[in-house]
């Protein structure tokens, strides 16, 4: 391959990078109810959101007892239930959200560098 040639293969990856970083992610948390495990989870999300997604995020919290069609037509079989819509691929992470590595791997982020 000729340095032209890796000057546009560079500038194309560095183009496609530049359209990740914009990706905004919509995410559903099915919730049931205000118990200890659903703020938990709320709290745990948002951070992580906040920390890793700052303005690319659109968070919906859904009590499963308010809206129940919604968590039968997702299929939501535990909760919290976390999905994530988009970007592709549609995801799901039960449980309180704590394990933030998990998380970040899921949503096909990186673990901010400290």
């Amino acid at each position: 391959m000729n340095k032209k040639a890796n000057v546009t293969i560079s500038r194309a990856l560095q183009k496609k990078a530049k359209e990740f970083a914009k990706q905004k992610y919509v995410l559903r948390l099915y919730v049931a109810g205000i118990t200890s495990q659903s703020k938990q989870a709320i709290e745990n999300i948002t951070r992580i959101c906040e920390e890793n997604l700052k303005d690319r995020y659109d968070l919906q919290i859904i009590d499963i007892y308010q809206q129940p069609r919604l968590a039968k037509g997702e299929q939501i079989i535990a909760a919290p239930t976390l999905i994530k819509k988009l970007p592709i691929p549609l995801r799901k992470f039960i449980g309180n959200m704590a394990n933030k590595e998990k998380i970040l791997f899921g949503l096909d982020l990186r673990p901010k560098k400290e």
